[in-house]
């Protein structure tokens, strides 16, 4: 099961904490053999390509080292060495900000295609978010090693293209406030493909009513990274995001 803590840098914990470099010799020396356009060890690291932002996004206690590069905001990968310890790392994404109510988009597409280790605990992920904040849907496309979805089992649903088994969790805040996490996990692991988000929101507003007409603020994809003990590569060959 993922710690109740692991989303709270998502929504902000960036912009809080100080740069701290992290094995920049040994993680650049992991990235691909054409140069990329921009690299970064920094544990908050970030930097906007094509319309995407991208974060290095290290945020979980007891974390190693860990390298982002990017040939372009759709083209980017990670080298992560995180102890084989329990607890999320980091979760090093790409960012595509979407600003627009659910019944207002007519679409929210993306496709994917990943290259990532067969060792190793991770899963592949998009997160994405109200504008604010008080709902988060991830959507696991795949997954390996120790890990868990927050919250307890609701049962299983085909929408958007995959067929997924459905988690509903909490996570609380320090002032006591709170935001709702709605976790969708593949039930077969795909390295690529193509996701139609919008059903995913329509299901969890209209059939489920778990949640509003929210604002959605943004979607992010990447690699939630809880160890990878030895150094692992973590690629986004392609991605993706498009709405209307």
């Amino acid at each position: 099961m993922a710690l109740r803590t692991r989303t709270l840098s998502r929504i902000g914990k960036a912009l809080l904490a100080p740069a701290l470099a992290l094995g920049a010799t040994v993680g650049l020396a992991a990235a691909p053999a054409s140069a990329a356009v921009w690299n970064s060890c920094d544990q908050w690291g970030n930097t906007s390509l094509g319309g995407y932002t991208l974060y290095n996004n290290i945020w979980g206690g007891g974390a190693g080292s860990q390298c982002i590069w990017a040939n372009s905001g759709t083209n980017w990968g990670v080298w992560a060495n995180h102890p084989n310890t329990g607890g999320i790392k980091s979760y090093p994404n790409s960012k595509k900000v979407i600003n627009k109510s659910i019944t207002s988009l007519g679409s929210l597409n993306s496709d994917y295609n990943v290259t990532v280790p067969s060792s190793g605990a991770y899963n592949t992920s998009y997160d994405v978010w109200d504008t604010d904040h008080d709902y988060e849907i991830m959507l696991w496309v795949n997954y390996n090693g120790a890990v868990g979805a927050l919250g307890d089992y609701q049962g299983n649903v085909t929408l958007g293209g995959h067929n997924w088994n459905v988690h509903k969790g909490r996570v609380y805040r320090s002032n006591g406030t709170y935001w709702d996490v709605f976790s969708f996990l593949r039930t077969a692991d795909s390295t690529s493909g193509s996701v139609q988000i919008l059903p995913v929101l329509k299901w969890l507003k209209d059939t489920k009513g778990w949640m509003g007409n929210e604002t959605i603020g943004d979607v992010q994809f990447g690699f939630e990274v809880t160890s990878s003990s030895g150094g692992l590569n973590f690629q986004t060959n392609n991605l993706t995001v498009s709405s209307s």
